[in-house]
């Protein structure tokens, strides 16, 4: 854990640091135009529990994660919680940044009662995989999903 990671909810004034670091999420992607991306993470922050979460080490935007909390009419009523849209830096992986922000969208997840966290990924590589096991995920259940855009090369 990178305990001098500043981790906090983003903001306008976060915008072109944020686009730049999805940018190396997937490369070629169409980027979000400043407006938009402004409004989507006004939108985020309006769902109880959600946040576009930052990392940052001395100023610099270094890792980003999104945590949504969606309401639920199973388990009891007990919403669960995605996260989307993980990064770090390539000059800063290896360092427990993902893995710190990783814990602080889950503890945001529990806090506002989540009885599960999940996430996917795009990537087949065993160093993505692992980065996401020895950041306490299991690859369990089998996904589908229904694209409307292609899915990113690797």
């Amino acid at each position: 854990m990178q305990k001098d990671l500043l981790i906090r909810t983003a903001s306008a004034e976060d915008i072109d640091a944020l686009l730049d670091l999805y940018a190396l999420l997937s490369p070629g992607d169409e980027r979000c135009i400043p407006e938009l991306a402004e409004e989507n993470i006004r939108r985020i922050s309006q769902i109880a529990g959600s946040a576009v979460l930052l990392g940052l080490l001395e100023d610099k935007v270094l890792t980003t994660c999104t945590t949504i909390v969606i309401p639920n009419l199973t388990k009891g009523g007990r919403p669960y919680a995605i996260i989307e849209n993980m990064v770090t830096h390539p000059d800063a992986r290896g360092k427990g940044l993902g893995t710190t922000i990783l814990d602080a969208a889950c503890d945001r997840a529990w806090e506002n009662g989540c009885y599960k966290v999940m996430l996917s990924t795009g990537s087949a590589r065993r160093s993505t995989l692992s980065f996401y096991e020895n950041a306490g995920f299991e690859q369990s259940r089998t996904g589908f999903q229904k694209r409307r855009l292609p899915k990113r090369v690797e």
